[in-house]
């Protein structure tokens, strides 16, 4: 003999029984959990009388006698608790309803999760609207690809400083943009209808460096011009001088550039006498100059005046939010020059994403060109890029691909990456093949074989 009421006891769901006249007859304790109600107070009672006093928001069960079909509702109750609730009628032989079964399961935590979610979204609306305006606001006169909130953070911070004539010093990497930056806090200065010249200082020979900075008196040595020259000092008069690679400059020409940011005068080779200029300055290095500094290569003095105001200028991968929007740009502009009409698939543009990009920008734009130069159709795949690591996976996750494969040699390309990492991590064969799960046997044979197909097939 099966014990129902045990059974219904037992349920996870909660369960509320009523007669045909909607007379509460059976609760179990899992309508009590989920709606708070307890059972002594809804027994007997008729739906009609708590739906009036406000016990429960709405009825199934009355829903279900007035239809004669099953019926789903949300339902809310008086303890705050809200549930979903499926009622479903039992009839007799006669056609007649005698009872009505109500599931209750427990919503409370779905609709505070929603009302969470829909506060996030409210957030990330607002959030990406400030963004936008940001972008706008930031970017309105300048050709700087920026949707990576760090980027704009460092945009942000070149902003503010353009409007004083303050020295800046533009720190970062190889190929991070900091000549772009340098031209963005031009543009956005008082100095904007000016000239905006730049000096790469580790790219003039030594010998010559003085005269083109500071320029010459006529006959001041053999060779020079008879009519004399202007430095770039001098020529930049009333705008901006960005000095590139400012950790190249020797020592005795940091001197002399010294005292032209303090005295705000240069003097030519050959002159007697100064003459004064009005002259923003911006410099940019990737080298380190506090440990220049402290080696005695770099003058102290002049790293103090330089660093008024540094601004870094943070790489590509840490700013990943840019890179998809500079391969369209480089891509839209390669289209145009070359008159083509190419794109980058889904796999390749998730390539792009994960490289580390330690070229920064300027590798992106050099890769971009290459493979659309190259490309021997209109869509470009991820296995003619220059950058991708032939395994599929990158930074040890699947990638998303639309691309076909050789399931075969993408499993065996994926075993030699872990059998290599393992051999790695612990330095012998023995705990490489332990932490692996196989034979020391079968990781030296493998290693062997993938290792020699795929170094052949690079």
């Amino acid at each position: 003999m099966i014990d129902f009421d045990a059974v219904i006891e037992s349920s996870y769901d909660g369960i509320y029984i009523t007669d045909a006249d909607a007379n509460t007859i059976k609760i179990n304790r899992a309508y009590e959990n989920i709606t708070g109600l307890k059972r002594e107070d809804m027994l007997g009672k008729n739906m009609r009388e708590l739906v009036r006093d406000g016990v429960i928001s709405n009825s199934a069960t009355l829903e279900v006698l007035k239809t004669k079909k099953s019926i789903t509702i949300n339902q809310s109750f008086k303890t705050g608790k809200k549930a979903l609730v499926s009622g479903s009628p039992i009839f007799n032989d006669s056609g007649r309803i005698t009872m009505v079964v109500t599931n209750v399961r427990d919503v409370t935590q779905l609709y505070e999760l929603n009302e969470q979610l829909a506060k996030h979204r409210e957030l990330s609306k607002k959030y990406h609207s400030e963004i936008e305006a940001m972008r706008s606001q930031l970017l309105n006169s300048t050709d700087i690809i920026a949707e990576d909130k760090n980027m704009l953070n460092t945009l942000r911070m070149a902003k503010r400083v353009a409007n004083v004539d303050t020295t800046v010093l533009l720190l970062g990497e190889t190929g991070a943009g900091k000549e772009e930056v340098a031209k963005y806090i031009h543009k956005n200065s008082k100095r904007s209808k000016k000239q905006f010249i730049k000096i790469n200082c580790g790219a003039i020979p030594t010998n010559l460096i003085e005269s083109e900075l500071f320029g010459y008196e006529k006959g001041a040595f053999t060779g020079a011009n008879k009519e004399g020259k202007m430095g770039l000092f001098e020529i930049s008069d009333g705008g901006t001088i960005f000095l590139d690679e400012i950790g190249e400059l020797p020592l005795d020409m940091q001197v002399k550039l010294l005292r032209v940011l303090q005295e705000r005068e240069v003097e030519r080779i050959g002159s007697v006498k100064s003459i004064k200029i009005d002259v923003r300055v911006i410099a940019a290095t990737n080298r380190n100059l506090e440990d220049m500094v402290a080696k005695k290569i770099f003058r102290q003095d002049l790293y103090y005046r330089l660093n008024v105001v540094p601004i870094v200028i943070p790489s590509l991968r840490d700013r990943k939010g840019d890179i998809a929007p500079l391969v369209e740009h480089f891509l839209k502009g390669l289209n145009k020059k070359y008159e083509l009409n190419k794109s980058f698939t889904k796999c390749a543009m998730n390539c792009f994403t994960e490289y580390n990009w330690p070229g920064n920008v300027r590798e992106l734009k050099n890769v971009v060109e290459r493979v659309v130069i190259m490309s021997s159709s209109d869509k470009i795949l991820e296995s003619e890029l220059p950058i991708q690591n032939k395994l599929g996976i990158l930074d040890g996750k699947l990638k998303d691909c639309e691309e076909d494969v050789n399931l075969k040699e993408v499993i065996e390309k994926i075993e030699l990456k872990f059998i290599n990492n393992a051999f790695e991590r612990y330095g012998n064969v023995r705990d490489a093949a332990r932490s692996l799960g196989i034979d020391a046997s079968t990781l030296v044979r493998k290693r062997k074989k993938y290792g020699e197909k795929y170094v052949l097939q690079e």
